[in-house]
């Protein structure tokens, strides 16, 4: 058996209908797992979902559903859980990424309604998620967590200030859950994604001049693409990662390690 087989695994993955959330639901289900398709927008989800499923048609691979849930709502993130638990009887693996950032700027600008919401969005709703979910994996003595974090998380920024901030927190959310569920064998961790081919990241990539000048800084000398987290995120959920808890694997194509080359000159 392979030591990524995810067969007869049940995904929930928040923020899915495209970017590094997409890629994420996509490559679970090629490794046999069912997966839950969850963004703000329904038809967004379902069209993913059917992709997945018109993919693996065959029984090759997991099926998919998609369902609505808003991360800001606990009552939607609790609507969320209980249709996939509905549909198919278990959550194995947790994968929070859907996230937020409201503000561009430095935090002297910040607005306090700002902060919150990049706050609860980023980090109150992953608590709110993973606590609804723990219970029945510590049942079970089994499941995985993972947590979209990013390597702005491990350094400051003059725009993105606030965004760094809940990135960092989840970064302990992470060792934190670690510790805490640890003894029931169930793992916690993060992936920290540099500059993505996302929407989200638009403005560094869109721009031929910008996008040039960005992978200029990079080892690889290319932006990502969702495709590359996804694989970390694969990985860290399957057995491959059983041995793995309350990290985060740096996903920059060397970003963070070339910055600090260029301090040290």
């Amino acid at each position: 058996m392979s030591l990524f087989d995810l067969t007869g695994r049940v995904a929930v993955i928040t923020g899915s209908s495209r970017g590094i959330g997409r890629a994420a639901a996509e490559r679970l289900a090629e490794q046999g797992a069912n997966v839950v398709v969850s963004s703000r927008k329904l038809d967004a989800c379902q069209a993913v979902a059917d992709v997945i499923n018109a993919r693996h048609s065959s029984g090759q691979g997991g099926r998919a559903i998609a369902v609505e849930a808003n991360i800001s709502s606990k009552q939607a993130l609790a609507s969320l859980v209980e249709r996939t638990r509905a549909q198919f009887g278990k959550i194995d693996i947790l994968v929070c990424n859907a996230a937020t950032n409201v503000h561009f700027g430095p935090l002297a600008t910040l607005k306090d309604e700002q902060f919150r919401k990049i706050f609860e969005n980023n980090v109150l709703s992953n608590h709110w998620l993973i606590q609804m979910v723990i219970p029945e994996m510590i049942a079970r003595r089994e499941g995985a967590v993972v947590i979209v974090s990013s390597i702005g998380g491990l350094r400051g920024s003059p725009l993105i200030g606030a965004y760094n901030v809940s990135k960092a927190a989840d970064f302990q959310l992470a060792r934190n859950l670690a510790v805490e569920l640890g003894p029931h064998n169930v793992r916690v961790n993060c992936v920290a994604p540099g500059v993505i081919r996302t929407d989200f990241a638009r403005a560094l990539w869109d721009n031929p001049k910008i996008a040039k000048a960005t992978e200029a800084g990079m080892p690889l000398r290319r932006i990502g693409e969702p495709d590359d987290v996804a694989g970390a995120i694969v990985f860290l959920s399957s057995p491959a990662g059983r041995y793995i808890t309350g990290q985060k694997i740096v996903v920059d194509g060397g970003t963070l390690i070339a910055t600090a080359a260029l301090a040290e000159n």
